[in-house]
């Protein structure tokens, strides 16, 4: 299974510009989450933090009890191989058929035989539904297909944790579909711990089992996809339904007056191209292809989530207890409609995001 990686009180700067301070999660093992945020808020900076190839002012990344921002080069470059990492663009080499460039990691990083690196790429191209395209060249193929030729590459050496910074940037809906469906189906066969950094709503709506945003250089919330996808908290509201009157503005955040502002003006009947209506809820999430198994994430986070939900507000109650299954409101002793009798936290087990769910 993936492991966890724990963030605590991260600062980074550029000069004098602050990207973002004192960012604190705990990413769950073996889960799929989703990082969003309006362009320009450290997004990509974060993941190339959490990789080791930026080094925060301030703060603890910790994987495997090594924190990244403060070991030694010897060691980082060790805990680098547990990480694989799906960039914007492929970042494929232009003079190399895509068997070679999923090749490259295995003959940088080990001394496997050729016939074990042969093995080793066309099992991962298989995977991401390549086979039969080893031999073209990178500018040979859709964008969609570098994604998964890059994807590939980011799976070679059985990486523990895959980040991906946008991985729908470039693609039409259709691929982007395709490429959500992979990812859950990656997770589903290896149970890797993936972090997927995106602007598209429907990505972070229906992949991710938790959801987190960046926002005014600070980490606005994280945690379980339901209790994102039921916030009421203003950006979050705004971001996931695309909407023009909120918190975020074209250039940066707004001020209370401009805010103001537009809120009469749609409270007069004006129009401002937003949808008509707010879109809260928990819809249904991804599930792996038939044939494959079932994503023991999934029941990990739904655990979390309702040994929290006395801390909910109602209707972020009612959101989830609605999206369960009979069976699952079954084991969970909830019924639709009804809300949740509070239960404490087991001892030990309550984690950053629990403590701090009463004010999500």
């Amino acid at each position: 299974m993936g492991v966890e990686v724990v963030v605590e009180g991260l600062t980074k700067s550029f000069g004098k510009q602050t990207i973002w301070r004192d960012v604190t999660l705990s990413i769950p093992p073996g889960e799929v989450s989703v990082m969003l945020g309006p362009s320009g808020t450290g997004k990509s900076v974060f993941l190339k933090s959490l990789v080791g190839l930026l080094k925060p002012e301030q703060g603890k990344i910790v994987i495997n009890g090594t924190d990244l921002v403060r070991c030694s080069e010897h060691k980082l470059y060790e805990i680098r191989k547990m990480f694989g990492v799906l960039f914007q663009d492929g970042a494929l080499f232009g003079s190399m058929n895509l068997f070679d460039n999923v090749a490259f990691p295995l003959r940088e990083h080990t001394r496997k035989t050729e016939a074990e690196v042969r093995r080793i790429v066309l099992e991962k191209m298989e995977m991401v539904g390549l086979v039969g395209a080893e031999k073209k060249l990178p500018g040979e193929i859709s964008g969609g297909m570098r994604k998964r030729a890059g994807l590939a590459r980011a799976l070679v050496l059985d990486p523990e944790i895959i980040l991906c910074d946008e991985p729908d940037s470039g693609l039409d809906p259709v691929r982007t579909a395709y490429l959500s469906q992979l990812l859950i189906d990656l997770n589903a066969q290896i149970d890797a711990t993936i972090l997927i950094v995106t602007h598209n709503i429907t990505v972070a709506r229906t992949v991710p089992d938790n959801l987190g945003m960046l926002f005014r250089r600070e980490l606005v919330m994280f945690g379980p996809r339901e209790v994102l996808l039921t916030s009421d908290e203003p950006v979050v509201e705004q971001f996931l339904n695309g909407r023009r009157i909120g918190p975020i503005g074209m250039s940066e955040e707004k001020d209370q007056a401009t805010m103001a502002a537009e809120l009469a003006h749609r409270d007069a009947g004006h129009s401002d191209g937003s949808p008509d209506e707010d879109v809260r809820g928990v819809v249904p999430q991804i599930e792996p292809t038939p044939g494959l198994p079932n994503r023991d994430a999934v029941r990990r986070r739904k655990d979390r989530v309702m040994s929290i939900i006395h801390t909910l507000p109602h209707d972020a109650q009612q959101g989830i207890i609605a999206s369960l299954t009979p069976a699952e409101q079954s084991k969970y002793g909830v019924l639709a409609g009804a809300p949740r009798t509070p239960t404490p936290y087991p001892r030990g087990q309550d984690t950053e995001w629990q403590r701090r769910a009463g004010d999500l």
